[in-house]
């Protein structure tokens, strides 16, 4: 661990993850990611934009996928993420890249994957204000091109009805959904999150399918904290802790 690195207790089965103390830094969001995502332990996937390697951890906690190809363009972070993988023993199961995303297909191959799960950088060119800082800029911010080339790379290393998981924020839902039709990944699946009850969704948990039929399956609202601001048993169920799992 370096002096400017962090390491925190994930508190799921001993996994522990190095994170920036001052950089970018996992939200709720990709907790509430893992929690959506619907996985077999055999699964083979690839994270697109794993930053410390925090979706892949995860989902390994909850007995979903076997093996990652998790892609991260920044060096720093993507040599970060390979040290927590094996500070884990998971070097083997989750492999990591310096890789952009958009290259996938040359970096993992054409037709290679089972799913892809993502949790991509939500500010839009034009749209939200820049971050000074360069690593949190490109952490946060799209590129001019937006998030299609992530879309189009994520149907070409999916296998036939491969699956893409993504979060991304609920104004934007319907932007979203346009872009996964463009790049021929059908919504299948969504969730809205609410901050409480009486607060509009800040956040939807959505499922595509490579080349899938229309069809959309609402599920039920996902409320993160009561009104006394105490988390919700659906968010306490979400973190395991009513159920002991360590």
């Amino acid at each position: 661990m370096r002096e400017d690195e962090a390491l925190e207790d994930l508190q799921l089965r001993g996994l522990r993850l190095l994170q920036k103390k001052k950089g970018f830094r996992y939200g709720m969001d990709s907790v509430l990611l893992a929690d959506f995502v619907r996985m077999s332990p055999e699964t083979h996937y690839a994270d697109f934009g794993t930053g410390s390697g925090i979706l892949p951890l995860l989902l390994f906690g909850r007995d979903k996928g076997k093996r990652c190809e998790a892609l991260e363009l920044q060096p720093e972070y993507a040599e970060m993420a390979a040290r927590t993988m094996a500070l884990n023993g998971l070097e083997e199961q989750i492999h990591v890249r310096c890789a952009d995303v958009r290259t996938a297909a040359e970096e993992i191959g054409r037709c290679s994957v089972d799913a892809v799960v993502c949790n991509p950088p939500y500010g839009t060119p034009g749209r939200t204000l820049r971050c000074p800082a360069a690593e949190l800029d490109l952490a946060r911010h799209q590129d001019a091109d937006g998030l299609l080339p992530w879309l189009k790379s994520a149907y070409q290393v999916l296998r036939g009805k491969g699956r893409v998981f993504l979060v991304y924020p609920a104004p934007a839902m319907l932007q979203l959904m346009k872009l996964l039709e463009e790049a021929r990944l059908s919504p299948k699946r969504f969730r809205l999150v609410y901050p409480a009850a009486d607060k509009p969704a800040n956040l939807v948990l959505l499922e595509a399918v490579k080349d899938g039929r229309p069809m959309l399956e609402p599920c039920p609202p996902l409320i993160v904290y009561e009104a006394d601001g105490s988390m919700t048993p659906e968010l306490r169920r979400i973190y395991h802790m009513e159920t002991g799992v360590e």
